[in-house]
């Protein structure tokens, strides 16, 4: 099957181009003000509108449901990503309010932090598995992290997933090898400094994320 690419953090035109022109399935927006990679309402829905085919991901960290109805009414996201520490309660609202699927997000360090996995997987629609933050982090996500793949490895998840965390174009055929996942997700990777996306590492790694379907047929 296809992998899915998703390139999050986006925040300028051009480099949200460079996705799209790329063939990134799915760009990622930042709705949470810690992250360098956060975008205002009024940048969101102007480069909402110039996504066409792509799947806009809206991305929050234990947002309330009015920054959920903000990123929503400026982004027009077709998912939501949820980075944060919402409950398998809180995601069940979210869906029902909202009316959106939901793509959460799993931090992993060992394999005692996929003990949540089944109560998440029964209320989601996609997940997504990424690199457990530092405890001193200020954010949980795009810190340029890896964690040890094979805890993935056999993994029997009836929901698609994707992988994340330090992910680059070196290492992208490695990691979806190993955990056999269906997509993957990168922020930091193709950035020449934090929150500053590179086009020609965006153009690099969904090369070498494409490369890896040759290899699986």
């Amino acid at each position: 099957m296809p992998l899915t690419v998703k390139i999050c953090g986006l925040s300028t035109p051009e480099t949200l181009d460079a996705a799209l022109v790329a063939g990134a399935d799915m760009v990622g927006f930042v709705f949470f003000p810690p992250s360098p990679r956060h975008v205002s309402l009024d940048v969101a829905e102007k480069l909402g509108r110039q996504v066409k085919k792509a799947v806009k991901v809206a991305l929050s960290v234990d947002a309330d449901d009015a920054l959920l109805a903000n990123s929503i009414e400026a982004l027009r996201p077709q998912i939501l990503q949820l980075h944060g520490k919402e409950s398998v309660a809180r995601i069940r609202d979210i869906k029902q309010k909202f009316g959106l699927p939901v793509m959460k997000a799993i931090a992993v360090e060992t394999a005692a932090d996929l003990a949540a996995l089944p109560g998440y997987a029964a209320v989601c629609d996609r997940i997504l598995f990424d690199a457990k933050a530092p405890k001193d982090a200020t954010r949980p996500g795009g810190l340029g992290a890896v964690f040890d793949w094979h805890l993935l490895e056999g993994l029997d998840l009836k929901l698609p997933f994707m992988v994340s965390g330090g992910l680059n174009e070196e290492n992208v055929a490695e990691a979806v090898r190993i955990t056999r996942a269906g997509g993957v997700d990168i922020s930091s990777g193709v950035e020449s400094a934090p929150g500053i996306k590179d086009p020609d590492m965006i153009r690099n790694f969904i090369r070498a994320a494409r490369a890896t379907e040759e290899l699986a047929t």
